[in-house]
């Protein structure tokens, strides 16, 4: 297991078990050190999400802290499930997405879903969506979950932003 997936994991479980937030490792190895958005997914025993909570940008110190909160709201914050349980645990399949840098583009035609997360914008509002997810398999559909993510309507204007990720299982 790589050590950001067994961190998340490490938080989830000691978080769920003992209601404690844990702190980054001492020593943090190079992968942990910089700064960027992650995202933690989690999954049942079934496959079934269980939970995904990220940030597109950091808003921590580094990597290993970013992971830290998002591994505890995406396993008691996401809006769509109850909070995680400890009889969950074992079971639990973590993913950890860590996100370069949002660039923005002219049109759909610079995305491609099995490469690209996309970010998409009018005005205030925003919604984004991971690469590479099972049944998301064109632009237009890719597209079309971030925008109903994002309450945005399919005549209204939209700037779009793409980015790449590197994922840890």
């Amino acid at each position: 297991m790589h050590p950001l997936v067994q961190l998340a994991r490490h938080t989830i479980e000691t978080y769920i078990r003992e209601g404690k937030v844990i702190g980054p490792p001492k020593d943090l190895p190079p992968e942990m050190q910089g700064r960027a958005g992650t995202f933690v997914s989690l999954h049942d025993r079934l496959g079934n999400l269980r939970g995904c909570i990220g940030t597109i940008e950091p808003t921590q110190p580094n990597i290993a802290q970013e992971i830290i909160q998002n591994a505890i709201s995406a396993a008691t914050h996401d809006p769509r499930f109850s909070p995680l349980r400890a009889n969950e645990l074992d079971g639990l399949d973590v993913k950890v997405d860590v996100l370069t840098e949002p660039e923005p583009i002219a049109g759909t035609e610079e995305l491609d879903p099995k490469r690209y997360g996309v970010i998409v914008e009018s005005g205030w509002r925003r919604g984004l969506l991971l690469p590479d997810l099972e049944g998301v398999d064109t632009v237009d559909y890719q597209v079309e979950i971030a925008c109903r993510k994002a309450g945005i309507r399919p005549k209204e204007s939209k700037q779009f932003y793409r980015f790449e990720v590197k994922r840890y299982t």
